[in-house]
C-alpha cells in the first residue's frame, strides 16, 4: 500500500558541510586519542616545521600531520620505510573531506618491509656461501686498468678521480654511468657490471656511491646486484654510502671500503706495496752480498790460523790480497745492481707519467662532453629562462587546475628555490 505524501517521514537532507562536520564529531567523540603503529611513507618536512606523512600496513594506509610544536620533541626522525607507533587525535580535514591523525607523540618500533626484505637476502646469500672468505679475490699487486660503477654526476665519481689521479696520475679510469637510486637503478647496476666483464682489460672494479637513507641505498640491496658482484671474473671493490652504512653488496664483494674515496685509497696502496717491496728486495740482496764477503773472511782467517799456512806467511798474503780484490769486486756489483734497478724505476716512472698525462687528457675531454650534454639536457637550464614547475604531494606534475584540489599541499620549483603552497 502506498502511503499519501503528506503521511510520509520528511528525509533529513545534509549539506556536505554540515555531513563532514558531523563525521567529524562522531569520530572525534568515539576514538578520542589512540595509538597507532604502522610503516612510514609519503614523508613531507617543509620549511614550516610540520610533518606530513602516510601511515600503512599490508591492507590500509592512514594521513597524518604532525605540528611543528609537536615535531621537536619526537623521539625520531620520519623517513619512508621506518616502522613507528604514533599517538594522537583522529579527526576530519573537511575542506579536502578526508580523515586524517593529528599526531603529538613518534616513536620508532623498527624498520618495516625493508629491513626485513634485506635480512631475509642476507640470509639466503649467506647460506649460499657468496659471503665466504675464502671465494674472496686479492686485489693485483698494480692495477693500471680500474672499471668504476656509479653515477657520474655524484660525489662518489668526484672523490675517485681525485684520489686516483692525484697519487697514481698514471692510471687508466674507465666510467660505467647508472642510477644509483630509484627505479630501475639495480638493473643499471647489474648490467654495467657485466658489460665491464665482457670488455676485458680491467684489473678492477669499483662499484658505490655516497651515504643516503636505506632507501637511496636500496638498488646496492638488490639480488640482481649481488649476482653480478658474485659472478664477476674481475675483483670488485663495493664502496657503498659512509663508513656506519652495510649492504648486500658489501657482504658479496671481494673486498668493502667504507666511503668511494676509501675505495680508491685501497687501489693507490697497491702501488706503495710494490714500491716497499722493491726497497726491500734491494736491501736484502746488499745483506746478502755482505754476509757472503764476510763468510769468505772467516773461511780465510781460519785457513790461514791453521798448521798449513803457518810458516808459508806469503801464502797468507796473497789469500789477503784475494779477499780485498774480491770485497771490492763484490762492492762494484752491488753498486751496478742497485745502479741498474734505480734506473728501471726512474724509467718506469717516466712511462707511468706519460701514460697517465695522456690518459688524463682524454678523460678531460670526455668529462667535458658529458658535462656540455648534461647542461644542455637539464631541466634547470628551462627553470632559469623564468619557467617554474609545480609538483604535488605525491610528486605528479601538476598540468592544469583539476590535477589538485583545496587543501592540497604543492611545491613550485624555480631556478632559484621552492615555494611550499597550500590550495585554497
Amino acid at each position: 500500500m502506498e502511503l499519501s505524501a503528506e503521511k510520509q517521514t520528511p528525509e533529513k537532507v545534509y549539506k556536505v558541510a554540515e555531513l563532514t562536520r558531523l563525521i567529524r564529531a562522531v569520530l572525534e567523540d568515539e576514538l578520542g586519542e589512540v595509538w597507532v603503529e604502522g610503516e612510514l611513507s609519503n614523508v613531507r618536512k617543509p620549511a614550516s616545521g610540520h610533518w606530513y606523512f602516510t601511515l600503512k600496513d599490508a591492507s590500509a594506509q592512514l594521513r597524518c600531520v604532525m605540528f611543528r610544536g609537536d615535531s621537536k620533541g619526537a623521539q625520531a626522525q620520519p623517513e619512508d620505510g621506518l616502522k613507528v607507533r604514533v599517538f594522537g587525535r583522529i579527526t576530519v580535514y573537511e575542506a579536502g573531506g578526508q580523515y586524517q591523525l593529528v599526531a603529538r607523540r613518534l616513536q620508532p618500533a623498527g624498520r618495516g618491509d625493508l629491513q626485513a626484505a634485506f635480512e631475509a637476502l642476507k640470509k639466503k646469500l649467506k647460506e649460499e656461501g657468496l659471503f665466504e672468505s675464502g671465494r674472496k679475490r686479492p686485489l693485483p699487486m698494480l692495477p693500471r686498468h680500474i672499471g668504476v660503477v656509479t653515477s657520474p654526476t655524484g660525489a662518489a665519481i668526484r672523490d675517485i678521480f681525485s684520489v686516483l689521479l692525484r697519487r697514481f696520475p698514471n692510471i687508466h679510469l674507465l666510467l660505467a654511468p647508472v642510477k644509483v637510486q630509484g627505479a630501475g637503478a639495480a638493473a643499471e647496476i647489474a648490467a654495467a657490471i657485466d658489460a665491464l666483464n665482457a670488455r676485458g682489460g680491467l684489473d678492477v672494479l669499483i662499484v658505490g656511491r655516497g651515504g643516503g637513507s636505506l632507501e637511496d641505498l636500496w638498488p646496492f640491496n638488490e639480488e640482481i646486484v649481488a649476482r653480478a658482484i658474485a659472478r664477476s671474473a674481475v675483483p670488485v671493490i663495493s664502496a657503498v654510502g659512509h663508513e656506519i652504512d652495510f649492504t648486500i653488496s658489501d657482504f658479496v664483494a671481494d673486498l668493502r671500503a667504507p666511503t668511494p674515496s676509501a675505495a680508491a685509497e685501497l687501489v693507490i696502496g697497491r702501488k706503495a706495496d710494490f714500491e716497499r717491496g722493491l726497497s726491500g728486495l734491494l736491501d736484502r740482496l746488499a745483506g746478502a752480498l755482505s754476509r757472503r764477503a764476510l763468510e769468505f773472511r772467516g773461511r780465510f782467517d781460519r785457513a790461514a790460523g791453521s798448521y798449513v799456512f803457518r810458516e808459508p806467511g806469503n801464502l797468507a798474503a796473497r789469500g789477503r790480497d784475494r779477499l780485498a780484490r774480491l770485497r771490492l769486486q763484490l762492492a762494484s756489483e752491488l753498486r751496478r745492481a742497485l745502479a741498474s734497478a734505480q734506473q728501471k724505476a726512474d724509467e718506469y716512472n717516466l712511462r707511468l707519467a706519460a701514460s697517465m698525462r695522456e690518459a688524463c687528457r682524454t678523460q678531460a675531454l670526455v668529462l667535458r662532453r658529458h658535462e656540455a650534454q648534461l647542461r644542455a639536457l637539464s631541466p634547470l637550464a628551462v627553470l632559469e629562462r623564468g619557467y617554474s614547475m609545480t609538483l604535488r604531494h605525491d610528486g605528479l606534475v601538476v598540468r592544469s587546475p583539476a590535477d589538485v584540489a583545496a587543501g592540497d599541499c604543492i611545491s613550485t620549483r624555480l631556478a632559484g628555490g621552492t615555494i611550499e603552497s597550500e590550495v585554497k
